[in-house]
């Protein structure tokens, strides 16, 4: 019985579940609300600079034909594919994707707020921005996010409802959740049920919604590990020339349990087939 479901049987028996509803249908109406993205208050609403973001390397949303933006499009589709043909292959919350790397540096950030700014672009996919780098968030700070109530806020406490998180900007497919304010215990509340309930109703109850969690990195940080048994789907990122490759295999090592696991090469110079992104089902190698 995975993590996910021992959550889900806790949560029945202490009443958070609905008896006369599916076991999909949880009970968090304070939380979660059938249209969470309409009740999004005003100073939830985040502008952003794609100036400075175009100039800071990442996606210009201006060009749409430049050849990082066609390097995203290569990467994202077998991502969007294990999400529509997910359950059919075998793959539990496809749609919950984690971006991780093994040590810092190696541009998972850059990764992530490129992936989600594709997949936005996407007709009939939207996509939520989660930072769970909780120590050293960064996702804020590039996209010019203010200091706002994030993840740990909600992890905290239970008065703190989702719309209370949930950031929407300019990309009218994309929302942002911040990791919020520093906690000595926040691999703790990561591990906690009500992290694991929030990531089972966010991908149960928005089908068409992609997920996509930057996390810390593998080899510094448990909350990478914690993390990558909530998801369908990981991304390691691999900085070319610089991850040796015994820290490539510990972190590899870490996710053998993890249904899909994918490796995006970075700060490549050298051209590759598909831009050195290789992926497999199941175990790494597999």
């Amino acid at each position: 019985m995975s993590i996910i479901e021992n959550a889900l049987k806790k949560a029945n028996n202490q009443g958070l579940i609905e008896k006369n509803k599916p076991d999909d249908s949880l009970i968090e109406s304070d939380n979660f609300t059938s249209d969470d993205d309409s009740i999004i208050p005003k100073d939830n609403q985040v502008v952003i600079n794609w100036n400075v973001l175009a100039a800071e390397g990442f996606i210009d949303h201006n060009d749409t034909k430049s050849q990082l933006a066609e390097e995203f499009r290569v990467i994202k589709r077998p991502l969007v594919n294990n999400i529509q043909g997910g359950e059919i292959n075998g793959i539990s919350r496809p749609n919950l994707i984690l971006i991780c790397s093994s040590l810092p540096g190696e541009g998972k950030t850059f990764v992530s707020i490129n992936l989600a700014l594709s997949i936005a672009n996407e007709l009939d996919k939207s996509v939520l921005l989660i930072d769970a780098d909780v120590e050293r968030p960064s996702v804020s700070r590039q996209l010019g996010i203010k200091q706002s109530p994030g993840l740990i806020e909600y992890l905290e406490n239970d008065k703190i409802n989702f719309s209370d998180i949930l950031l929407k900007t300019d990309l009218s497919n994309l929302n942002v959740i911040p990791a919020g304010k520093r906690h000595k215990y926040s691999t703790e509340l990561l591990s906690s049920q009500r992290m694991y309930l929030f990531a089972e109703e966010v991908s149960r109850r928005y089908k068409d919604r992609v997920v996509i969690f930057d996390s810390p990195p593998l080899l510094v940080a448990t909350q990478a590990q914690i993390l990558a048994e909530l998801v369908g789907q990981v991304v390691l990122v691999i900085a070319a020339e610089e991850t040796p490759q015994n820290v490539v295999n510990e972190s590899i090592s870490k996710l053998a349990n993890c249904d899909v696991v994918m490796t995006l090469l970075n700060k490549t110079k050298k051209e590759l087939d598909l831009y050195g992104y290789n992926y497999g089902y199941g175990k790494y190698g597999h």
